[in-house]
């Protein structure tokens, strides 16, 4: 068995040719380009897939080589998992499979008797081996193709950089060195995934944030590391969607994910070296830059502009005000596609993967003092403590009091969900659910303050546009009175707010 260690990265059709054009490729020191044809195997019931096996058979000439792989460990594009090869010589063969568990349930005769080809992918690949160092080899792999399913066809365009010999940092040098030229973005879906999906038709769809994987035994900088790259993975799973489609669903989870990792950032602040905020935060501000200021626009059509609209169908200043509105939202979305397409996100996201990948998170020094449990509870209560001190100087005529106690309401829900898999119980579920309602209504109350001031810019001096922002702020009034009747209510909640320990 041999662990396959490698990045990948989805590459814009647009791209291909800039990327064979690029100087670096002089310098690596063999180069060649195979036709890859690709049938993947498994049952009518996909009880492979779902077992997190993939069964593929690689034609490379007259010859067919067999691939089993077993899911891994995946980290924002980098992925690291267990496979094995043999030539392929009319049966399947097995035994070369040395994790025996895997090698059983593959030999059974209800699973073995049912495998049958699934989906093919068919591509050009061009492989170019890099040896910056004596000890380091780096194999880049461009794939441009398609794959096949169910009638249906995708296109293939991306990059692999796969370790032959020497560690991860090579691999992001040499990844970061194209990015500064190629729009590229870690891609999460291997080819067989991607298959998968177009074998069941399944539509995309914006993706919202899991479970941390946390363990009480973990050191609390590995929790760190942990925490980061699933805010990442969060990050990249919507940012195909984000950049392509007009669900502002995408965005706004962008932005979740974006806003977690903030958060994560300052609840470990203590124990991270101060170069890895100084390097990641200033383009991860450009970034949120963007994507809040769509956000905005998303909001301001959707939930203030267009209501009021439907409700007073026959208005014509409303109708011009809204369609100014539509237009400003256009081009703040055309802006957000473009810094989404460009090659800057790729580099964020290859620069804060690699940092999670270099010293002091990776490889982690022992530490056998240190308890996650304790350190988490300190944190969690020390911003119990900063919200409370919000909440006390909160006041309902007063938008930035109850702005400033929304982000602090925000960062102690988020350093609660993080921490959630070391309670007992469910006070954390409880608790996190008070915070989350209270939180939405602030956010409601925000967004309808910020309507005014992006509304009155949207009018500009035109005297009927600022007639219709006042008709809209009417209708919208008694809802404001009534979120902000509410929160004396949702302080005394929070007042009352327990936390149990994490022992």
């Amino acid at each position: 068995m041999a662990d396959e260690v490698e990045l990948k990265l989805a590459l814009p059709e647009s791209a291909q040719r800039a990327l064979q054009r690029l100087p670096l490729l002089k310098h690596a020191v063999s180069r060649k380009t195979d036709r890859l044809i690709n049938l993947y195997y498994d049952t009518p019931d996909l009880d492979l897939h779902k077992r997190g096996i993939a069964l593929r058979l690689r034609r490379q000439g007259h010859r067919w080589l067999q691939t089993v792989k077993c899911a891994g460990r995946s980290a924002a594009g980098l992925t690291t998992r267990p496979e094995w090869e043999t030539p392929y010589g009319g049966d399947f063969d097995f035994s070369v499979v040395d994790a025996e568990a895997v090698r059983t349930w593959l030999e059974r005769r209800k699973i073995r008797a049912r495998i049958a080809p699934l989906f093919e992918t068919n591509f050009l690949r061009t492989t170019w081996r890099f040896e910056p160092r004596p000890g380091t080899a780096l194999l880049l792999a461009f794939d441009r193709g398609w794959i096949a399913a169910a009638g249906r066809h995708e296109a293939i365009s991306e990059l692999e950089i796969e370790i032959a010999a020497g560690g991860t940092d090579a691999l992001f040098d040499l990844a970061g060195r194209i990015a500064e030229r190629i729009p590229l973005a870690p891609a999460l879906l291997s080819k067989a995934e991607r298959g998968y999906r177009l074998f069941n038709n399944a539509q995309p769809a914006p993706v919202k944030a899991g479970t941390v994987p946390l363990g009480g035994e973990m050191a609390p900088l590995e929790a760190f590391r942990v925490i980061a790259l699933a805010c990442l993975e969060h990050l990249q799973q919507n940012h195909e969607g984000g950049a392509a489609s007009n669900d502002p669903e995408y965005i706004h989870q962008m932005r979740v994910a974006m806003r977690r990792l903030r958060a994560a950032m300052r609840l470990f602040r203590p124990l991270l070296p101060p170069e890895f905020g100084a390097t990641l935060l200033p383009p991860m501000r450009e970034q949120m830059t963007v994507l809040g200021h769509t956000r905005d626009m998303d909001v301001l059509l959707a939930e203030i502009a267009a209501p009021v609209l439907s409700s007073l169908a026959g208005e014509p200043r409303l109708a011009a005000l809204v369609g100014l509105v539509t237009e400003q939202r256009h081009r703040q979305r055309h802006l957000a596609t473009q810094a989404l397409r460009s090659p800057r996100f790729g580099r964020l996201m290859l620069l804060a993967t690699d940092l999670l990948h270099r010293p002091p998170f990776q490889p982690l020094p022992p530490d056998g003092e240190s308890n996650l449990a304790a350190f988490a509870d300190g944190r969690i209560r020390r911003l119990r403590r900063k919200v409370l001190y919000l909440a006390a100087g909160a006041a309902v005529d007063d938008p930035t009091s109850l702005h400033a106690l929304r982000i602090g309401i925000k960062r102690l829900r988020y350093a609660l969900e993080f921490f959630a898999p070391l309670a007992h119980g469910k006070t954390f579920g409880r608790e996190i659910a008070k915070l989350s309602r209270l939180q939405d209504t602030l956010g409601q109350i925000n967004d309808l303050a910020n309507a005014g001031r992006l509304l009155m810019e949207c009018a500009g001096e035109d005297g009927r546009l600022r007639e219709a922002v006042t008709l809209i702020g009417g209708w919208h009034g008694p809802r404001y009175a009534g979120l902000l009747a509410s929160i004396p209510a949702g302080l005394k909640q929070l007042r009352s707010m327990k936390l149990p320990r994490l022992l």
